[in-house]
């Protein structure tokens, strides 16, 4: 039996956490010992880039190339993945947790009358029921989530899933998914994006700044560690509340919630809720000059100094290395 995978794009590639959705599907056909992994994507994106679906362990992917699907609107994507779920016979539905991904699931769920459960962070228990651990609480704690009906949904959280990348190419097929005008009644008017070479909620590598920088004019420094390791830019909320930096890039409980696998922070104190927004992050390293900030009680690794000094010295040398 299939499990299905929900797949978003963006510039004409498979979004990193789509490919982590089907590694997770993938391990949970292995587990089982039956069906396979058949992704769905919706809208303008080319037949080479989806193939790509199969490194990560997908055979199929199901493409409905309908321009109207492009512009991401919420219902109508929840009556395609419904179609094609009902036309692959699945019983469980995988998706990469995201702001569109979590209004899609919503409606699907009552769609295909499906139990849901968001955040995952493992493959489910088995044994003796379906039980799913789930993060919770900004990442502070962990549930238990049993899921009792037939048809299942289940949203992943980033980098909660080994990514696989030696998969085969999977076979691209073109579908109609026969979503109605009316699905189709809202507007997305305008669409407002963040800008830079690597964007926040999908950089691997993030590299923050805070009110130990002094003022807007000493960024410079930041962005050159970013641009060295290919990492997105972030800050603090009093950073963005003053102007020194876009609120786009604000990292926290009531900005961007991140989860990269190197989240580097450099003069800041480490406040309760910028943690929030960073706690899933699988390394952060602390650059501060108080020895006592609350961040180096969160760090894996930090760094007591003068970020001036500190930070120069360490580009310098991620520049000689990379």
């Amino acid at each position: 039996m299939s499990v299905l995978v929900y797949i978003e794009h963006a510039d004409g590639q498979i979004k990193k956490t789509s490919l982590e959705a089907i590694s997770f599907a993938k391990g949970l056909v292995d587990k089982t010992g039956e069906g396979d992994v058949v992704a769905v994507a919706l809208g303008s994106i080319e037949s080479a880039a989806l193939a790509k679906a199969g490194s990560a362990g997908a055979s199929k992917v199901m493409h409905d190339p309908n321009d109207k699907l492009s512009a991401g609107v919420i219902q109508a994507h929840a009556s395609a993945v419904a179609s094609a779920f009902k036309q692959t016979g699945a019983k469980t539905v995988v998706m990469a947790k995201s702001s569109l991904a979590d209004a899609v699931a919503a409606r699907l769920a009552i769609k295909i009358n499906a139990g849901l459960v968001s955040n995952v962070v493992e493959l489910p228990n088995t044994d003796g029921g379906y039980t799913v651990k789930r993060s919770i609480y900004t990442g502070k704690a962990f549930a238990e989530t049993s899921l009792a009906t037939e048809n299942k949904i289940l949203a992943i959280k980033k980098n909660a899933a080994d990514l696989i990348t030696d998969g085969a190419d999977a076979q691209v097929e073109q579908f109609d998914a026969g979503v109605a005008d009316s699905d189709f009644a809202a507007k997305i008017t305008s669409t407002d994006r963040a800008t830079g070479d690597v964007l926040l909620p999908e950089a691997d590598i993030v590299v923050s700044g805070g009110r130990g920088l002094k003022g807007p004019e000493n960024w410079g420094m930041i962005e050159d560690m970013a641009k060295t390791l290919g990492a997105a830019t972030g800050c603090s909320k009093p950073v963005s509340d003053i102007g020194w930096r876009p609120h786009h890039e604000h990292v926290g409980q009531t900005g961007i919630k991140v989860a990269p696998s190197l989240y580097i922070a450099v003069g800041i104190s480490g406040a309760i809720q910028h943690l929030a927004g960073v706690n899933s992050s699988k390394c952060i390293v602390v650059i501060n000059k108080d020895p006592e900030a609350p961040f180096f009680k969160a760090a894996d690794y930090g760094i007591v100094g003068d970020a001036f000094d500190v930070v120069p010295k360490l580009t310098e040398a991620l520049k000689a290395e990379l």
